[in-house]
């Protein structure tokens, strides 16, 4: 059993759960993450390890409650418990001292993204990076990426929150300046975000990295429920990712996974049998 010491709302459906997990915060690594499950037989569900404080033995997760699986999970009150934490899972991000980096984040993936943005800057990077939603409840993250990052630029769909527009617009200016034009770029957030950011790039060859989050089960390979195709090789995210290169990955295989359940998880919200 993995006590959950804090439970904070962040935005709209989006929690940050603190445990208590002394072995995996020890091991862990930037871009690696835990799948849990609620109590015996629930929902097995893959979520990125957003932090760990190995002095602490504490594990920091962000867990967008949206399907049937999260919500249970984020009902956890501190002093709960949840009944499974297996990993640390999937391959680590390979950092290295590319001198300017741009990290990407979208809506819930800019959490995904904190631990990665933190790693690079502790590597002597200077990182910019760019979070935005669609409205300013849904930007999460801002000061705690301000304590590492050289500039936080913020996006918003409707406006109510920093620049009009999508973080795209604000990449584009970056790159348009051979003063800020980053050396690498990390995008995490939905499938669209990310595929625009890879296309942006594509041109320029900037080497871009971003996180994949298709269907997991087992967290081993053995199940095929992850299955991405990079270039022309089927590959697994829980194994050989989550972290693929973007200039690489078919998106549209992995929009058409990711709505495979859908159906049943909508029937799973509203309390029916599949």
């Amino acid at each position: 059993m993995f006590e959950v010491l804090e439970n904070e709302t962040l935005a709209p459906a989006l929690h940050r759960m603190v445990l208590r997990a002394p072995r995996i915060a020890a091991a862990r690594r930037p871009g690696q993450f835990v799948i849990v499950r609620r109590a015996e037989g629930a929902e097995r569900i893959p979520l990125t390890i957003g932090d760990a404080d190995e002095a602490a033995g504490t594990l920091t997760l962000f867990v967008q409650a949206i399907g049937a699986g999260t919500r249970d999970i984020v009902a956890v009150p501190p002093g709960g418990c949840l009944r499974d934490v297996a990993g640390p899972l999937g391959q680590p991000t390979h950092i290295e001292n590319w001198g300017r980096v741009t990290c990407v984040g979208g809506g819930v993936g800019t959490a995904v993204l904190y631990p990665l943005a933190k790693a690079l800057a502790a590597a002597g990077n200077r990182v910019t990076t760019i979070i935005g939603g669609r409205s300013a409840p849904l930007v999460i993250l801002e000061k705690e990426l301000a304590d590492f990052s050289a500039e936080v630029r913020v996006t918003t769909e409707d406006g109510s929150r920093g620049r009009q527009g999508f973080v795209t617009h604000e990449l584009t200016e970056l790159m348009a300046d051979s003063a800020t034009c980053p050396r690498a770029v990390f995008a995490i957030g939905p499938v669209p975000m990310m595929r625009a950011v890879a296309e942006l790039t594509r041109p320029t060859a900037i080497p871009t990295l971003v996180s994949l989050n298709p269907i997991m089960i087992d967290g081993t390979g053995m199940c095929g429920g992850c299955r991405v195709m990079i270039g022309s090789e089927a590959r697994f995210a829980c194994v050989d990712g989550p972290e693929f290169d973007g200039h690489q990955v078919d998106f549209q295989s992995l929009a058409d996974r990711l709505t495979m359940y859908r159906d049943h998880e909508a029937q799973c919200r509203v309390g029916l049998q599949p």
